[in-house]
């Protein structure tokens, strides 16, 4: 059960373990007053990290020897290595470790209602002040031209914008693919020429891959669109920068509000690109539309595709 210590291997430095999860999993393997223990560091993280031996044994109603075991049970050296790597679980923040409050419970769902619906016209609002109009053009122009339009996203909603991108520009008839393989993205950014584009998609536009990949693509003369942060250092990179803040809900159990905000920017410039490339775009739209109707009953104006 005892976990190595964190070393050095081809100059990489291995993950410290998550404590916490490590607690939980070992808490049916604990002797009783290592479990009373484990109890006080699971109900008050923050004390545990800060609280000498001789406070956690005593809100334990423990021994300060049995405190060293319980760090040793968990696979720590004792408890300033426990300590440590207790700290780095804290890392992500305290709002994963408890509950605010109980779930919504009324029958109409208020206050569930409130937070999804709201952060999502939060979220519209926020893209609808930020973006800016002539930007949008100036990307559609840019995709337009495009010889082929390769779309970066990484992550959880990044790749699955950057899937939707796809989808949106394919059936104007724009070559374009996406990727979400840190390897693809760079490989893929390596054979771009002057009149091919990359669409990169970052919520934080931190992602270290995707400004690697966009460096890459720049340097070889490719354009670039940023949908992402303002002000990040993946926007600075780009030629158009699609670019809205939205600030997150303090609920960890809520998806991520900022996706409503990128998924209209994705519409927009999407349709703006439509209207550049029409007719053309309006001859593709046709064509799947034929497709569709001829492969399945359907009307004319349900979902494409669907």
């Amino acid at each position: 059960m005892r976990t190595p210590t964190p070393a050095k291997t081809d100059g990489y430095d291995k993950p410290i373990p998550d404590i916490l999860s490590i607690i939980k999993d070992s808490y049916a393997e604990l002797r009783p007053a290592e479990r009373r223990v484990a109890d006080v560091v699971l109900a008050d993280v923050g004390f545990a990290v800060d609280a000498s031996n001789a406070e956690i044994a005593r809100r334990a109603d423990a021994s300060e020897p049995t405190v060293t075991r319980f760090c040793r049970a968990i696979g720590c050296d004792g408890v300033r290595d426990f300590k440590l790597k207790l700290a780095q679980s804290v890392v992500v923040g305290r709002l994963y470790l408890a509950s605010d409050g109980p779930a919504p419970s009324s029958e109409d769902g208020s206050p569930l209602w409130s937070v999804v619906f709201g952060e999502a016209r939060n979220a519209l609002a926020a893209a609808e002040r930020s973006v800016d109009p002539a930007e949008i053009l100036r990307g559609a122009e840019l995709v337009a031209k495009a010889h082929q339009v390769l779309i970066f996203g990484l992550g959880g909603s990044s790749t699955s914008l950057a899937q939707e991108t796809q989808n949106r520009l394919f059936r104007y008839g724009v070559v374009a693919h996406a990727h979400a393989d840190p390897y693809m993205l760079r490989m893929m950014a390596a054979t771009l020429k002057p009149n091919d584009l990359v669409i990169a998609i970052s919520g934080t536009g931190r992602t270290r891959e995707i400004i690697e990949a966009v460096e890459l693509a720049r340097h070889y003369r490719a354009g670039a669109i940023g949908i992402t942060a303002p002000g990040s250092e993946l926007a600075e990179l780009c030629d158009v920068k699609l670019t809205v803040e939205v600030p997150e809900y303090p609920d960890t159990l809520k998806p991520t509000a900022s996706r409503y905000a990128f998924l209209a920017i994705i519409d927009l410039l999407s349709t703006a690109v439509g209207y550049q490339l029409d007719p053309a775009a309006r001859e593709t739209l046709r064509r799947i539309k034929y497709t569709v109707l001829t492969h399945r009953k359907g009307k004319v104006l349900e979902p494409l595709g669907d």
